[in-house]
């Protein structure tokens, strides 16, 4: 076996992991800075700095693990959004809540943008009936995740994330649109 073969077997480091999942992160803010309001003061890299700070205290053995860290980012950046559409909307009585929409499938037909705070509480609601289903979602929309990732990360079969995403996802779009 050659020098280069060894390397090329080499799991990546922490540092290459790290960066690897900020370039990502910054991808995902960015995408979902575009679908906020026009005003909004937070930037996406921002948003991956501001994730970062808070995820810093993690375990060194979380850094290792690219799912994982995604997975805490996301849930991270959904908080950091939530607590800027509540600072913001509490400002503005609602006025200007921070929106985003949740996928272009799940969009609601007239085009309108779910709003954030509205996310988090169907969320929160949906944890409470199904964890899974909830984890599912979250890590769809604000990790990015595809569904390989996401069953790999719950410890299931991609069929059951496809199965988890379609039944919260109709769930989820049918309380959004109360």
């Amino acid at each position: 076996m050659s020098l280069h073969d060894q390397e090329a077997q080499q799991p990546p480091t922490e540092a290459e992991i790290a960066a690897s999942v900020y370039k990502e992160l910054r991808k995902i803010a960015a995408a979902r800075m575009q679908l906020e309001r026009g005003d909004h003061t937070l930037q996406p890299t921002a948003l991956v700095h501001e994730a970062y700070l808070r995820l810093a205290d993690q375990p060194q053995s979380v850094w290792k693990d690219r799912s994982r860290i995604l997975a805490l980012a996301a849930h991270t950046m959904r908080h950091i959004l939530v607590d800027y559409a509540r600072a913001h909307s509490a400002g503005k009585r609602g006025a200007g809540a921070i929106q985003v929409t949740l996928d272009e499938g799940m969009a609601v037909e007239s085009g309108a943008l779910a709003d954030i705070l509205a996310v988090d509480q169907a969320l929160t609601r949906l944890a409470q009936l199904d964890e899974r289903q909830a984890k599912v979602l979250e890590l769809h929309f604000f990790a990015g995740l595809n569904f390989e990732e996401i069953a790999e990360q719950l410890g299931v079969a991609s069929r059951t994330v496809k199965r988890d995403w379609t039944i919260a996802s109709a769930w989820l779009h049918q309380q959004l649109a109360r």
